[in-house]
């Protein structure tokens, strides 16, 4: 599960990719590696792991981690090949989830590909782009979708009408995201098709250090501008996030973020931001060799959950021996959890929580 950064040349894209990247310093003791130039292995910050790891005194503590892919600047006419743009946009069309940054800083030293600072306008030259590569692949399959409804087919009938008005909506710029379909309509005749503007997308505003706690007046013109799509904002200073990631010790970083304000770092916010953008959860397996925390989809159930781990597991799945976090947090230990009756054990239909504690049995 990948999320990818898009967004104009010059707004802060590979300086945020940097600071992911480099999100180890959040959390000293956690490894960070890199599979390829331009995609990043980045951990989730997640306190409930370093909790366990002072109740367990583990040999070893892995985090959950997200992909993050950055993805080059995007310019007008990418959808026809300009700046490279059909390679960016088949880059886009992999992942699973979008990031868009969008620069609401002024500052007369980077220069703005447009000339002058308007995140709405870039945010439409981006969203343009994103829906005429859409268009594109729709006309295609629209094509066939015709040719067979003419015939008299009743299945090909219906998706026609479902695609016709996917279709409608991209010509009047709307994302196909935003489009209003029944969650069947969505399922059987959308999704299969993997439209780049029906991904769901997260908007980093990038702002100056003044403007990271409350934002600014570009933010809340974003935040209104995408108030019907269904996304998150979430407001960053990319360049300081960068400082701060510079600087050596827990200590001095956490200095620097309580003297802008600042609880935690930003870039900590919007990884987990990400993480939960690409419908990910997290539950952990405890013991003295090893604090692990394992990524699964919302929804999942124990034997898919125990699959993640060994394919071996889901196939011999006998039942799981589930804590809640809460619950080992009060108990501090295993065994103590056990003997207040609050361990359980859960069959293959159980649906797993975030947080919760496993161990499995099986048997191949």
């Amino acid at each position: 599960m990948k999320a990818g950064i898009v967004g104009l040349p010059n707004v802060g894209k590979s300086t945020l990719f940097n600071c992911l990247s480099n999100a180890k310093a959040q959390s000293a003791n956690f490894p960070f590696c890199t599979i390829e130039p331009n995609v990043g292995v980045v951990n989730v910050p997640d306190n409930r792991l370093v909790k366990l790891e002072e109740l367990v005194n583990p040999e070893r503590v892995l985090p959950a981690t997200v992909d993050i892919v950055d993805i080059a600047g995007l310019v007008k006419g990418a959808s026809k090949g300009e700046g490279l743009g059909n390679q960016f946009l088949g880059n886009i069309r992999e992942t699973d989830a979008i990031i868009h940054v969008l620069r609401c800083f002024d500052n007369g030293n980077i220069v703005h590909v447009d000339g002058n600072i308007n995140p709405i306008r870039d945010k439409e030259t981006i969203d343009i782009e994103l829906q005429l590569k859409d268009l594109e692949s729709l006309d295609k399959k629209l094509e066939k979708v015709r040719k067979t409804a003419r015939t008299g087919n009743k299945d090909a009938q219906k998706e026609q009408e479902v695609l016709e008005k996917v279709k409608k909506g991209l010509e009047a710029a709307v994302s196909v995201r935003a489009i209003e379909l029944t969650e069947k309509e969505r399922e059987e005749y959308v999704t299969p098709l993997q439209f780049i503007t029906d991904k769901p997308v997260l908007y980093v505003c990038n702002v100056d250090e003044k403007s990271a706690v409350n934002g600014n007046e570009y933010v809340d013109k974003v935040k209104e501008a995408v108030k019907n799509e269904n996304a998150e904002v979430i407001v960053l200073a990319v360049g300081t996030e960068a400082d701060i990631t510079e600087l050596e010790s827990f200590e001095e970083r956490q200095l620097f973020l309580e003297d802008l304000g600042l609880e935690e770092a930003g870039s900590a916010v919007l990884i987990r931001a990400a993480y939960k953008l690409l419908n990910l959860q997290t539950y952990f397996t405890a013991g003295v060799k090893e604090v692990r925390a394992w990524t699964i989809n919302i929804g999942d159930t124990a034997p898919q959950a125990a699959g993640v781990i060994h394919s071996d597991f889901e196939k011999g799945f006998i039942r799981a021996e589930v804590i809640a976090y809460d619950d080992y947090v009060k108990y501090g230990s295993e065994a103590k959890v056990k003997e207040a009756g609050k361990m359980r054990v859960e069959g293959k239909e159980y649906i797993v929580k975030d947080g919760d504690v496993m161990h499995f049995r099986f048997n191949v």
